[in-house]
């Protein structure tokens, strides 16, 4: 999917280190309850990672998603990112936005990590009630603002083995997967929902790219 050469020249994060303690980590500090918190690159525009990501979004390239959750995959098992959790829910798309795209590219991110990891893909845990504006020009106050109550908790989900009510979730560490973040205002929007209508868990986060304000 990307040439070896490509692939030297993308800026990589060093958020590997200290999957708790870095950068991006810290945008979720005494907001959520984070564990983990990692990304492949540095979201730059016109790097051959930003290239893409936007390739998987609006080019229509739904295997770079399941490429790029492979990479994220082989990073994370080589320091036991993943261990101890239990699922993965992928930050989901409004209805509209998923059929004029043709896919969520978080979901097939999540598919390309579960590849590996073999972990549960919880897809209907949590629901998309409507498409906020872009984020590009948004500082990070209009962003938290922009995403605010725009996700809402399903009553039940299924997990491949089953449906079940959303409160078994409560003392689960699930795993939030998304193509990019930049102030983590979706994803803790999107945890803070599962967490209202589960209850107490524990999140870890992995995206494609972490772009700075």
């Amino acid at each position: 999917m990307i040439c070896i050469k490509c692939l030297f020249r993308m800026p990589g994060t060093d958020t590997w280190k200290q999957p708790y303690d870095n950068e991006m980590a810290k945008l979720f500090w005494h907001l959520i309850p984070i564990e983990r918190c990692c990304a492949l690159f540095h979201h730059i525009s016109h790097a051959t990672s930003a290239r893409a990501v936007y390739q998987l979004k609006y080019m229509h390239h739904p295997e770079m998603g399941i490429y790029l959750g492979r990479m994220l995959a082989k990073k994370g098992l080589g320091i036991q990112f993943f261990d101890g959790i239990d699922a993965i829910i992928p930050i989901p798309l409004t209805r509209k936005r998923e059929k004029e795209r043709g896919y969520n590219q978080s979901l097939l991110i999540a598919k390309g990590i579960q590849q590996l990891t073999h972990l549960t893909i919880i897809k209907d845990a949590v629901r998309r009630k409507k498409f906020s504006e872009s984020q590009t020009h948004k500082n990070r106050q209009e962003r938290q603002e922009n995403v605010s109550q725009v996700f809402e908790a399903a009553a039940t989900y299924h997990d491949g083995q089953g449906e079940h009510p959303i409160t078994q979730l409560e003392g689960k560490h699930i795993l939030i997967i998304d193509d990019v973040c930049t102030t983590g205002a979706t994803i803790i929007s999107c945890a803070e929902t599962l967490i209202k209508a589960a209850g107490k868990m524990k999140i870890s986060v992995l995206t494609v790219g972490f772009a700075h304000d």
